[in-house]
């Protein structure tokens, strides 16, 4: 566990347990799911040679590697819940030969980071989890210098979502029940007229949201979705508060569901995502 200290108990014994490990040994296909949402996250950046970088819930480090590229020879930091997903990403870094790319596990919301100690902080989804998001968002503008840029991507709402709705909804059996904006969770910063003020107050300005949207392609067929949709943390959360009896019939209406995105492409569903883009604005 991180040895600093740590404000989101919940989301550290998950990150640094089983989802950690189920994200690590699925890496190389999540990388490949997100891949159209990394090169916009990293095209909206646009990281300079010599630039500092704080990438937040770097988890396994494709982000972290991109930047630490576009970065060199500044150096780049990344941070992570996980110890085994940063296992991954050190090995990655080692095996691309990045030496100015360096890895902590700590909780982004509470580590004290030195003032102004990066030009650029970058999230690949890695930001909705946190317990006080005013808290967190205040605690890496320190990290900035006056005008240093931050860029995350955040999901936009279950409407407009419709792997998040339908997976969610077809293994309940009913309408999915969602988490109020701003708690804790992949939704937890997809309300613009809710983040703008938690980022303004946190001492940020210059607050955009862009639209980005893409498929997510689960697998190449039903079959391969199924197997890996059934062991995601979406699935498990929904699945661990229902009757053993009827996960059975749960699980054969997900088959049936996926069967119904099979396509020439393979298992798609709709996403949409914010680009959220903020300077440091407060002293």
């Amino acid at each position: 566990m991180c040895s600093r200290p740590i404000a989101n108990i919940d989301q550290a014994s998950s990150w640094d347990g089983p989802e950690g490990d189920y994200w690590r040994k699925n890496e190389a296909r999540y990388n490949r799911m997100l891949r159209e949402y990394s090169e916009r996250l990293l095209g909206a950046a646009r990281i300079q040679s010599g630039e500092r970088v704080l990438d937040v819930g770097c988890g396994c480090g494709d982000s972290s590697c991109a930047a630490a590229r576009a970065a060199s020879p500044a150096a780049v930091l990344g941070v992570d819940l996980s110890a085994g997903m940063l296992a991954s990403a050190r090995e990655r870094a080692a095996a691309e030969g990045l030496r100015n790319l360096a890895f902590k596990q700590a909780d982004a919301q509470a580590y004290p980071f030195a003032d102004e100690s990066f030009d650029v902080i970058l999230s690949r989804f890695g930001v909705m989890f946190f317990a006080d998001p005013q808290a967190a968002f205040r605690n890496l503008r320190r990290a900035l210098p006056r005008g240093g840029r931050m860029t995350l991507l955040t999901w936009r709402g279950a409407q407009h979502n419709e792997w998040i709705r339908e997976i969610r909804g077809t293994l309940a059996g009913g309408p999915p029940k969602f988490p109020p904006p701003c708690a804790p969770g992949p939704l937890g910063l997809s309300d613009p007229e809710a983040v703008k003020p938690i980022l303004s107050n946190a001492g940020f300005g210059e607050i955009a949201f862009t639209e980005a949207s893409e498929p997510l392609h689960y697998g190449a067929t039903a079959g391969e979705a199924f197997d890996f949709i059934r062991g995601t943390p979406l699935a498990e959360d929904v699945l661990s508060e229902m009757d053993p009896a009827a996960r059975p019939h749960a699980l054969d209406a997900l088959r049936t569901l996926l069967e119904s995105h099979q396509s020439a492409e393979g298992v798609c569903f709709q996403s949409s995502a914010w680009i959220v883009t903020a300077r440091r604005s407060a002293p």
